[in-house]
């Protein structure tokens, strides 16, 4: 499995990504991608990390959104391959329109940063088949602008489609509807303010991480008849 980990000016978890593939994902060939990059072929899952792209000058993801690997990351979605985007990398998807919605200030204008109950809302999807629906998980936090937004018809829609994977037991950020992370229509795009990259190690106190990381692994086995 061939994994791309998209840097951007400004990007501080790139790294984390990178180890958490290797360390979860059986044989991964992992690299780490420039945002000039605009062509992101051969790849069977895109990554893209938390951090602060572009200094979160304007909008956090709002210039990140007009790189050149984003268009590359636009048609790679289309074709089916799966993209994972963490913190800052939900809101570039977000801003491109890969996602819905919008991600704004936390509550109370705070940077949260500490450990994270959440529900598993959805755990039929590439990304959470190694849960199960309602599990509660423990998944570390790191943002200021973590308050996910979208209008009433939209989340709506969210809900009727099984849209919302992640949800908060103690929201931290007044996020609408308690939402932590959504997933596309299509179901290969899903956007997640917490860090699971941050939970596959017990020296770091988490591990609820190793099965999102596992569950794509075992999608795209099964995509690809691959046994073992």
């Amino acid at each position: 499995m061939k994994v791309a980990v998209l840097v951007f000016p400004g990007s501080n978890c790139d790294w984390d990504c990178v180890h958490a593939a290797e360390q979860t994902i059986e044989g991964a060939v992992v690299d780490r991608v420039w945002h000039t990059t605009d062509t992101l072929e051969g790849y069977d899952l895109i990554m893209i990390p938390g951090g602060f792209s572009y200094g979160d000058y304007l909008r956090s993801g709002a210039i990140a959104r007009f790189a050149p690997v984003m268009q590359a990351v636009a048609k790679a979605a289309a074709e089916g391959v799966y993209v994972l985007g963490i913190c800052n990398g939900f809101q570039i998807l977000t801003e491109a329109g890969l996602l819905p919605g919008a991600l704004r200030r936390n509550t109370g204008l705070k940077f949260r940063c500490h450990s994270s109950q959440l529900h598993v809302a959805n755990a039929d999807t590439a990304f959470t088949s190694g849960y199960a629906t309602g599990e509660v998980i423990d998944i570390p936090i790191a943002h200021g602008e973590g308050n996910y937004y979208c209008d009433d018809a939209v989340l709506e829609q969210l809900k009727a489609r099984n849209q919302i994977v992640f949800t908060y037991t103690d929201n931290p950020n007044g996020s609408v509807a308690d939402i932590a992370g959504v997933i596309n229509e299509q179901g290969n795009v899903l956007g997640m303010m917490p860090h699971p990259e941050r939970a596959v190690n017990s020296l770091l106190r988490h591990e609820d991480g190793i099965r999102l990381f596992t569950s794509i692994m075992k999608a795209w086995r099964e995509r690809h008849a691959i046994v073992g």
